[in-house]
Parts: C-alpha cells; sequence; structure tokens
C-alpha cells in the first residue's frame, strides 16, 4: 500500500490502493409484461364439451335449412353455395371457415379484402335476407365440431385485415388468446366493423369477455344471442355509442 508523508510532521496517512476490479451496475428489472386472466385448462376442457353438444344438437336442427339456404343460393346466382374463407384463430393459426355464400361469386377479385359496409353491392338480394337472419353463419357449427371455433368468442379476422389491426390497434393479439366463436359479448352489443374505431370499441368488449369467461356469463351471450335473432335486442341491449373515425 502506497504512503504519503503529511505537512505535519511524523504523522503519516495511508493511502488507499487503486481498484483494480470492475464495478458493474445492476439495472432494474424489467416490468413483467401484464397477462391476460383466462379460464383454466379444466374449464377450457368443459367448454370444448359444451360445445361439442351444443353445436351437434343445433347442427341436428340446423341441416334442413342450410339444405334450403344452399338451393336457394344456386338457383338465385352462379357460384358455390357454401364458399371457404382462412380466418385466424387461437393463438394466431390460420383455419378455414365455411359460410353460406351471400355475395355475387369472386366479387372480391378486384377489391381484394375488406369489409361490408351499409348497403354493398356486393351483396345479393337473397344474402341481405340471410345476413340479416344470420342463416350465412350456419355452417360454422362444422367449425366448432372440428374444434376450429367456439360457440361464444370474439369473432375471427382474415389473416390480411389481422396483420393491418396488429399494426394499428393495441393489443389487438390479445383476442387470439381464446377459441374464436359464432357469437359473442361483443357482436350482441356492437355493429359490424367498419372503421378503427370500431375495432377498438369491440376490443375493449373481447378482452372483457376473456377476463370474466364463466357459465354465467355464457349463458347470457347465448340467451342474448337467442333474442338479437328474434329481434330483441331492445330487451338487453343498451345503445352503442356510434364510431367514428
Amino acid at each position: 500500500m502506497y504512503q504519503r508523508t503529511s505537512r505535519i510532521a511524523g504523522l503519516v496517512t495511508p493511502r488507499p490502493a487503486l481498484r483494480t476490479h470492475t464495478v458493474t451496475r445492476r439495472r432494474p428489472a424489467p416490468t413483467p409484461i401484464p397477462v391476460l386472466k383466462t379460464a383454466s385448462r379444466l374449464g377450457e376442457r368443459a367448454q370444448t364439451a359444451v360445445d361439442l353438444v351444443f353445436a351437434g344438437a343445433l347442427s341436428i336442427v340446423a341441416l334442413p335449412v342450410v339444405v334450403c339456404c344452399v338451393l336457394l343460393v344456386r338457383l338465385t346466382s352462379r357460384g358455390p353455395a357454401i364458399y371457404s374463407q382462412t380466418r385466424v384463430g387461437k393463438g394466431g393459426r390460420i383455419f378455414t371457415l365455411y359460410k353460406i355464400r351471400s355475395m355475387y361469386h369472386d366479387c372480391e377479385r378486384h377489391s381484394g379484402p375488406k369489409w361490408s359496409t351499409p348497403g354493398d353491392p356486393r351483396i345479393t338480394p337473397l344474402g341481405r335476407i340471410y345476413r340479416k337472419l344470420h342463416l350465412d353463419e350456419l355452417p360454422q357449427l362444422w367449425n366448432v365440431l372440428r374444434g376450429d371455433m367456439s360457440l361464444i368468442g370474439p369473432r375471427p379476422e382474415r389473416p390480411e385485415i389481422v396483420a393491418k389491426l396488429r399494426e394499428a390497434v393495441p393489443g389487438y393479439n390479445r383476442r387470439h388468446t381464446v377459441k374464436p366463436g359464432i357469437t359473442g359479448f361483443a357482436q350482441i352489443h356492437l355493429p359490424p366493423d367498419t372503421c378503427l374505431r370500431s375495432v377498438k370499441n369491440k376490443l375493449a368488449y373481447d378482452l372483457f369477455y376473456i377476463r370474466n369467461a364463466s357459465v354465467t356469463l355464457w349463458a347470457s351471450i347465448l340467451f342474448a344471442t337467442g333474442l338479437k335473432l328474434l329481434g330483441l335486442k331492445k330487451l338487453y341491449q343498451r345503445k352503442p355509442r356510434v364510431p367514428t373515425e
């Protein structure tokens, strides 16, 4: 250890040795990313079992209706009566969704994938009736039986549109933590998507359902869906905020 002599004679003050080791500063631990509270594995299995039972029973009842709808489509417009689209499911997995065709055949050849708007000229006269009564969604019971979808959950969107919404709407990908559904909490309360504001509104409803999923909420959504099909949505629905962008 080095020493130096003080100006006061006889006193020696020690000089500390130079540090030879490197001092590292500890960085604060990163803030954990919040994870949505979802149903347990047992709850997911129970919901899958309920989906299979309900979808199987509804498929038997809906089969004659689907056959009649398919025949009417074939008689009134050219093209296939049932068409398929790719959609984004749980975990971002791509699956094939089936619907009764309500638009003119190959109507997106020039425009590409886009949302349907009020008075959309791509929709056939018969298709407007199907969409009003939601009859075009009946083949999706097959998607439920296949395990691609659930009876209740966020509506699945097309991959081309999802790619844009992930960039434009923060947290949009969180809706893919559960299976998409034929109906859902957002669908019974809000109108179809028309702009980014409407997507954000629906996302809030979807995340509420994911966080608060329960048998009571599931049953209430199913019951409200029946009221909506009968044109009685005023019995449960509050007037939603009109989306603007």
